[in-house]
């Protein structure tokens, strides 16, 4: 039996980047609910059968199998009951840390970022939500650099203008 390159995936270690990985699955899908549900499903089939990978690269796996999870469940999605969505994106957050005054605006925000066009989605979801450098969300899209900083920046832009900003926060 050949043996694989890497140390056995630490399962105790995949709690630490589920915020981020919430962070992601909501700018993909633009709800709590199905946040949840995604990341729920990615964690259940990333656990289903032993993994081994280069200590450090969790965060990049899971985002990947984040998103080839969500394209999965979106080629076999059901039809939807019209209105939930609404309903389910209108409940408050239930945090601790959440702060109502900036629930609205997040709920806005993630919303616009799920509205983006594929390829812009992923890399703002990568970098700005899911906080990876440029280097590693060039290695999870399977991009040139330059690609995710081309589209990090018109996905920002299509977000100003969608949420009526005149400026585009960059921190990069």
């Amino acid at each position: 039996m050949e043996r694989l390159p890497g140390r056995p995936l630490d399962t105790a270690r995949l709690g630490d980047h589920l915020d981020r990985l919430y962070r992601a699955a909501f700018a993909y899908v633009g709800t709590q609910h199905e946040a949840e549900d995604l990341v729920q499903e990615t964690y259940a089939r990333v656990l289903s059968r032993p993994r081994r990978m280069t200590p450090g690269r969790e965060l990049g796996y899971l985002l990947t199998a984040l998103r080839n999870t969500f394209i999965d469940l979106r080629r076999r999605r059901r039809p939807e009951i019209t209105g939930l969505d609404e309903m389910v994106s209108a409940m408050p957050d239930s945090r601790a840390s959440a702060r109502p005054d900036h629930g609205l605006n997040a709920a806005e925000v993630y919303a616009a970022i799920a509205a983006l066009p594929e390829p812009y989605r992923e890399a703002v979801a990568a970098v700005d939500l899911a906080g990876m450098a440029y280097r590693e969300a060039s290695g999870l899209l399977g991009v040139p650099i330059g690609t995710v900083m081309s589209r990090l920046y018109r996905g920002r832009a299509q977000l100003a203008a969608t949420l009526g900003q005149t400026e585009i926060a960059c921190d990069d």
